[in-house]
């Protein structure tokens, strides 16, 4: 499986924590995490706490974190490289 998509629930720890860590053991190149209400730990979506996509991808054995909100293009899926939307776009449709 080469791609995963979490959407954060009230159980947000288990997405940017456990599962995270057991998708890179088990090689998923791309784990996406949408967190549109904002939900997550500081630490990992960041102050102000704000409607999110994160995208880690695996490199070297070890997930790389890119985070997008707003108006921020996602643009740099390794699974979609011609998706071009905005997290706005996606959390409005």
């Amino acid at each position: 499986m080469p791609l995963v998509v979490e959407v954060v629930s009230t159980k947000w720890r288990d997405d940017y924590g456990y599962k995270l860590i057991d998708y890179e053991a088990m090689g998923i190149r791309e784990y996406s995490i949408v967190d549109y209400l904002g939900i997550g730990g500081i630490r990992f979506i960041g102050h102000p706490k704000q409607p999110t996509i994160s995208i880690y991808q695996l490199l070297n054995g070890e997930y790389q974190v890119q985070h997008f909100r707003g108006k921020d293009v996602i643009d740099k899926s390794l699974i979609f490289p011609e998706f071009n939307l905005t997290v706005e776009q996606i959390f409005q449709s």
